[in-house]
């Protein structure tokens, strides 16, 4: 069993499934207490998820077993008990490349079959840097000396609310518990601007609690609506809103 101390540098591993069953519900464990961990894990996923695309043909049973071998060597460093944020950015950063490393493992388990490619590898380091961007934003608005809230019921149980620093020109808005939409729909968000509705962005349709930056200024916008939109989101809202919420002056 991992140390409790060695937890923050199994998070390459877990995204790539290759914990053993006493690992796994330790750091699971572990996963829910710690932000740093979690979103290092979103980052790894997708970044793993995305180099599999490239795959040609259907991995053999022992490839598993022939990456972790691969893979022994390749060193993580044990966190300080105090992190530092320039401590989690050294962490994400080594745990990317254990990632990539497995990823140079397998290719090679395959015999030169191509997992993936330069510009692939490059695709998904560039989309975990954006969600990381993204996160990032989320927080300063939320941190905001000026941030404002307002809240309301969405509909069976869940709740949607905004946050606004008129500072920095940048909303949020933050849901809880929304139901799923139905296939081939999206929550669309909306500023409103008098009688007027201006897209500001799409709400990932997979997740029941997310918060979301908006796209697009504040500026004198009233108000923030919902609407269910075809995959793809509308340049102008097709139905009636679930939600509609006003702007904290």
């Amino acid at each position: 069993m991992t140390a409790p101390t060695d937890l923050h540098t199994l998070t390459g591993a877990y995204a790539l499934d290759a914990l053993d069953e006493d690992e796994r519900v330790a750091f699971e464990q572990h996963l829910a207490k710690c932000e740093d961990c979690a979103q290092e894990v979103r980052e790894l996923t997708a970044t793993a998820g995305r180099l599999a695309l490239a795959a040609t043909m259907p991995a053999p049973p022992r490839l598993k077993a022939q990456v972790l071998e691969q893979i022994a060597g390749v060193r993580q460093e044990r966190p300080h008990s105090a992190v530092t944020a320039l401590s989690r950015t050294a962490r994400r950063g080594h745990a990317m490349r254990w990632a990539l490393a497995a990823c140079v493992a397998a290719a090679a388990a395959l015999g030169g079959t191509t997992l993936w490619q330069h510009q692939q590898a490059d695709e998904a380091r560039q989309q975990a840097e954006a969600a990381q961007r993204q996160a990032d934003q989320i927080n300063e608005v939320l941190a905001a000396p000026d941030a404002t809230v307002t809240s309301t019921a969405v509909g069976g149980g869940a709740r949607g609310s905004v946050v606004v620093s008129h500072d920095s020109d940048k909303a949020v808005f933050i849901a809880s518990g929304m139901a799923k939409p139905p296939e081939g729909k999206v929550y669309q968000l909306w500023f409103t601007d008098g009688d007027q509705m201006r897209p500001a962005g799409l709400m990932n349709p997979s997740r029941a609690s997310q918060s979301v930056l908006m796209t697009g200024a504040v500026d004198k916008a009233s108000g923030v609506g919902v609407t269910l939109e075809p995959d793809g989101g509308s340049k102008q809202p097709t139905t009636q809103p679930v939600a509609l919420l006003q702007l904290p002056a």
